[in-house]
């Protein structure tokens, strides 16, 4: 491989500016709620800057990570670096910065329950990781690890044998034929 095919990424040319020379665009649908932001500063915190901001090349509007450049405000996070950030720049036209901050939104995608639910009972049982960590680091509450949790823990009771799930979850037309006998009418 040569270098060549390197430099053209933005990634390969991160720079470090100050928070104040940023700004915001005007058309991003995104909204973090608070106890996501309230998570993102965690990350920030944890992990220090893992992801650089994505600003337009001539002149500083933000593309993607306006999230994070608003936490950059927060003292702690502001005290990390001096207010210092992390940015790469794109070369693009208006139209293409507003598709890529649509395209970065969309594209993180979200969590399915199932998987996440395994993540917890791993972390709880293989890992002894105790509620209130995952609580802190995960954002979540109490409630949701503890549903997270039975919701795995579902199909052992289930397939343990002296459990039999029924049939209430199956849509109509998924279910077994029954015979007129068993249909009962309320």
């Amino acid at each position: 491989m040569n270098s060549n095919q390197f430099e053209a990424h933005p990634v390969n040319q991160v720079e470090w500016i100050h928070r104040d020379e940023l700004y915001a665009n005007n058309y991003n649908p995104n909204n973090v709620p608070p106890l996501e932001l309230a998570l993102l500063k965690i990350s920030l915190m944890e992990d220090g800057w893992a992801l650089p901001l994505v600003v337009c090349a001539d002149r500083n509007e933000i593309i993607d990570g306006f999230h994070r450049w608003h936490l950059s405000s927060d003292k702690a996070i502001y005290d990390l670096t001096g207010g210092m950030v992390p940015i790469v720049r794109l070369d693009v036209d208006q139209v293409h910065q507003v598709a890529a901050t649509i395209r970065y939104n969309r594209a993180r995608g979200v969590h399915h329950v199932a998987k996440l639910s395994d993540i917890v009972i791993r972390l709880k049982d293989e890992h002894d990781v105790d509620d209130l960590d995952i609580a802190a680091r995960f954002g979540m509450e109490q409630e949701e690890i503890n549903r997270l949790y039975e919701q795995g823990k579902m199909t052992e009771r289930g397939t343990s044998g002296d459990v039999e799930f029924g049939q209430g979850w199956v849509p109509d037309d998924k279910k077994p034929e029954e015979d007129d006998d068993d249909k009962r009418r309320f």
